[in-house]
């Protein structure tokens, strides 16, 4: 009797525990949508102010604010490049209980997942979003966490320099501690092998190392080549100035500094775009989607991407012509200092 006194209470202490994780998935997926509180927080984290991710934050709250959430305030947190700020503004955001995050960029959507539980999680303008361990796979999100990725078309930048000049050698700076960069260069190097160009890398930690890396290279190469690396883009006009000073032209991935910078070309999509999706994205979850169920975004509108940029005062002052065909294609021109949408 004692033995089965004892069986019979275990079994009704593990049914109880059953059903009280049963309620508790019930009530997690039963649970009222963002959408009905009367205040929304959201905490937005960037790794560094450069115009493309100021144009992703911008992006974001533009769009939620034209689908009529005007009960939304917003945490902007910038953590100045630095992975261990970026840790920090995640503490922040789970000490205050912020209703969704969004890290634009890696490093701090990084931070944001290894710190939040419970908490639905966007990221934008990140790369490799599985192998940032952001994401299981590109099919699904994780248990919170879903978003944009902002992989970008390295083959066609590279193809496109080679198509205008007589590239021999492409020099390529990039970060060697993100992890985005890193996959970047990977494939420029890959490209490169394929069209037969020598690929000459020099790599940086920080932002204050762009400059020196830049010089190390320019008389190694015909050409620069950036990628979408947040580091080296919040240094972007000192590595553009330093090699037009040596008539080296830079090919960018992001058109949206190519037209305030001194950069010859730039390939790519519009990240103001890029920061409108992500808000539609968010939306999505403020009215109960589930990310787990939503995978990874990429920028398939035909109207954001190939945004091509050209510099014709730049292109004048390393000796390359434009031929009409390419004039054509192009999106914005810059000539004279004036910016020209077409």
């Amino acid at each position: 009797m004692k033995k089965s006194g004892v069986a019979i209470i275990s079994l009704l202490m593990l049914l109880s525990l059953l059903g009280g994780c049963a309620k508790e998935k019930e009530e997690k997926v039963s649970s009222a949508p963002l959408s009905e509180k009367q205040n929304i927080t959201i905490g937005i984290s960037k790794i560094v102010s450069h115009p493309a991710l100021d144009a992703i934050e911008k992006g974001i709250q533009d769009e939620l604010t034209q689908l009529g959430y005007d009960n939304i305030t917003y945490d902007l947190q910038n953590a100045n490049g630095e992975p261990s700020t970026a840790k920090q503004i995640a503490v922040k955001f789970k000490a205050d209980k912020v209703d969704l995050a969004v890290g634009i960029a890696t490093p701090t959507s990084q931070a944001l997942v290894s710190t939040l539980t419970g908490v639905p999680i966007v990221f934008s303008g990140v790369t490799d979003p599985v192998g940032a361990g952001l994401v299981p796979s590109l099919d699904r999100g994780g248990e919170y966490t879903t978003g944009y990725s902002d992989m970008t078309p390295v083959r066609e930048q590279i193809e496109f320099l080679a198509s205008i000049m007589d590239l021999k050698r492409l020099g390529h700076v990039y970060t060697s501690g993100e992890a985005n960069a890193v996959v970047l260069a990977d494939m420029a190097r890959e490209v490169c092998n394929d069209l037969g160009i020598e690929f000459i890398e020099s790599t940086v930690t920080n932002s204050a190392e762009v400059k020196q890396a830049t010089q190390a290279i320019l008389g190694r190469v015909d050409a620069i080549y950036v990628s979408t690396d947040n580091t080296v883009f919040s240094a972007l006009n000192s590595l553009a100035e330093t090699a037009l000073e040596k008539q080296i032209p830079v090919m960018s991935a992001d058109p949206t500094s190519a037209e305030t910078f001194p950069v010859l070309a730039a390939i790519g999509f519009d990240y103001y775009r890029h920061g409108r999706a992500t808000g539609r994205l968010i939306a999505k979850i403020l009215e109960g989607a589930d990310p787990a169920e939503i995978p990874t975004q990429f920028m398939t509108d035909p109207e954001d991407l190939d945004q091509l940029v050209l510099n014709k005062d730049v292109a004048d002052a390393v000796g390359i012509t434009f031929s009409q065909d390419v004039l054509d294609r192009a999106s914005v021109i810059v000539e004279n200092g004036e910016i020209e949408h077409k």
